[in-house]
């Protein structure tokens, strides 16, 4: 009886072992090849228009312009008027 039951359990892990799922293999996607030689150039573009032609100004008489730069405008929730109070 003993050598009965020895035998039916290396039987059945023999079986069990034999009922195991594959491993799964991984397989590295296949490296890109060099890259090959450049392709023609493509068309040259259409030249564009002149546009419109200015007139000459006049000349100088010597003055001098000076243009002051505009001062920088806030806005109404920066100022300290509008500001929330603490």
């Amino acid at each position: 009886m003993n050598h009965y039951l020895l035998v039916l359990t290396v039987a059945a892990s023999i079986g069990l072992v034999a009922c195991n799922k594959p491993s799964v293999v991984a397989v590295p996607a296949p490296m890109p090849g060099p890259a090959g030689p450049a392709g023609p150039a493509g068309n040259q573009g259409n030249q564009g228009n002149d546009g419109a032609k200015g007139e000459t100004g006049k000349t100088g008489d010597s003055s001098t312009v000076i243009v002051a730069p505009a001062q920088p405008t806030t806005t109404p929730a920066t100022t300290p008027e509008t500001a929330p109070k603490q």
